[in-house]
Formats: structure tokens, C-alpha cells, sequence
């Protein structure tokens, strides 16, 4: 079922399922949907869902907006004094595992997060199907970064 904002649109779905599509937002909210995933659009325009209580984007970057990144930005905040074992933290999570990468994030009011992310590069187009394995991916991976980080010492729960 197509999310609202989408209903008036082509079903980007429709065709060759093993043709390559050019990688859209449209694409990408159809691909969720057909999981049965709820994401809605922010204030750019970029896709957002929630997981747990983390928050997972799932935006277009890239000067045609090739590029696929999925960005999870984990529940639990951390004071400032535990940035240097949040890095520590990062650093052995990307030395163990390929996705997502993750890294620290300090907001303006001092309080910091951990996020990852995993980008792929779709310059020559996706299927349906190779776009279903990416996101899943990316949503699989970004959940246990967030599982692991709150159970790290020092957080405050999303």
C-alpha cells in the first residue's frame, strides 16, 4: 500500500522488476512500504523511521542523489566526559565490523550520541530487489549498533 504522499505517483514498483531504476526517494519509500515499514518525510524531504527508539534516515546524497545512506542516529545520550569512550567505542566497533560505521555526534546543549551509517553507491541504478537487501542491511546493522551502545555505561535512555 502506498504511503499517502506517494498515492498520486506511478507505482515505482511497476515494470521489469530486474531493471536497473535510477535510485529515488519514491523507490526507496516503496521498497520500505512493501516490508510494511513506516517512514514518513522530514522537513527536507528525506526519509525517517523509527526502530527501537532510534531513529533511522534513509537519505539521498551525492550530486544526483546517487548515493544511498542509511543513518542511524542510536537512542541513548551520553554526557560530554564520555566522549573519549564513546570514540573508543566507535573505534573498536569499526575495526570489528563493516557496517554500519559508526561515530560519535556532540549537539549543541553538550550532549553526545553515537550514530552510523552504511552508503552505497547506486550511480548505475538499483533493482527493487538489490534496493530491499541494501536497506535491509542498513536497518539490520544500525539496530545492533544501537543495541550495543545502550548497554554502554554512562547513557541516559532515548
Amino acid at each position: 500500500m502506498a504511503s499517502p504522499a506517494f498515492a498520486d505517483r506511478p507505482d515505482p514498483l511497476a515494470g521489469d522488476p530486474q531493471a536497473l531504476r535510477p535510485l529515488t526517494t519514491e523507490l526507496v519509500a516503496a521498497v520500505l512500504g512493501t516490508r510494511g515499514y513506516v517512514v514518513v518525510a522530514d522537513g527536507d524531504g528525506d526519509l525517517v523511521g523509527r526502530w527501537d527508539d532510534s531513529l533511522i534516515w534513509f537519505l539521498r546524497q551525492g550530486g544526483q542523489g546517487e548515493l544511498l545512506q542509511v543513518r542511524t542516529l542510536t537512542a541513548a545520550t551520553f554526557d560530554i566526559e564520555h566522549v573519549p569512550a564513546l570514540y573508543a567505542f566507535c573505534n573498536g566497533w569499526n575495526h570489528e565490523r563493516f557496517w554500519p560505521k559508526a561515530f560519535v555526534h556532540v549537539d549543541d546543549d553538550g550532549r553526545a550520541q553515537v550514530c552510523g551509517e552504511v552508503i552505497t553507491d547506486l550511480e548505475r541504478g538499483v533493482t527493487p530487489h538489490q534496493l530491499d537487501r541494501l536497506l535491509d542491511c542498513g536497518i539490520t546493522a544500525g539496530c545492533q549498533l544501537a543495541a550495543a551502545v545502550g548497554q554502554l555505561p554512562g547513557r541516559t535512555p532515548g
